[in-house]
């Protein structure tokens, strides 16, 4: 009987990451679209009553804060399988480029100034572990002589999450997701180029 009572609660429990799952997912997309949309708007989304939303996240700020938090991690996950420290830097830095092109609506969110200006997101105040690999690839890009060291480490930071707003936004509108990609990386390459 425990073991039933058990299986029961994982199965519960399973049900609830995924449904979880499913409203942070939707929000990531509809907020994207428009970031003064309502918890209705998500729950829309997902495909869940108003009330499961508000079961998960009771208010607006609780969803923004999560998905702060999940995009946080995504950032993290992708940091991590493109393993930033194998291989050549210029080959990393395209790699890590390319698994966080594939965030795409989760990290739109970010630049979004009427919703940044109103999320105390946890975390973001502070270098996160993917931060740093970050820095420690450009400055290995350095050393290599891959990278140009006339560019910081915090100039090449911020020329590619610029590369990757431009690039989502030209996918996002419309655009060829392939070909934005493409352009992204040709982009990175000569501006890291020594």
């Amino acid at each position: 009987m425990d073991i039933a009572v058990s299986q029961g609660s994982k199965r519960e429990s399973g049900a609830r990451a995924r449904t979880r799952r499913a409203i942070l997912d939707a929000a990531a997309i509809v907020l994207a679209k428009n970031s003064a949309a309502s918890l209705a708007d998500v729950a829309a989304a997902a495909e869940v009553g108003r009330t499961t939303v508000h079961r998960y996240f009771p208010e607006r700020s609780d969803l923004l804060r999560a998905l702060g938090v999940d995009v946080l991690d995504k950032v993290a996950a992708a940091t991590e399988r493109a393993r930033v420290e194998d291989g050549p830097a210029l080959a990393a830095l395209e790699r890590l480029c390319q698994e966080l092109f594939g965030l795409g609506e989760s990290l739109t969110l970010v630049f979004d100034e009427s919703l940044a200006a109103t999320w105390n997101w946890e975390g973001w105040e502070e270098d996160t572990d993917a931060d740093r690999a970050l820095i420690r690839l450009i400055e290995r890009g350095h050393a290599e002589g891959a990278f140009d060291t006339g560019q910081d480490a915090d100039w090449i930071v911020q020329v590619l999450w610029s590369l990757l707003y431009v690039a989502w936004q030209r996918s996002r509108d419309g655009g060829n997701w392939h070909e934005a990609l493409t352009l992204c990386l040709r982009t990175l390459r000569k501006v890291v180029a020594p």
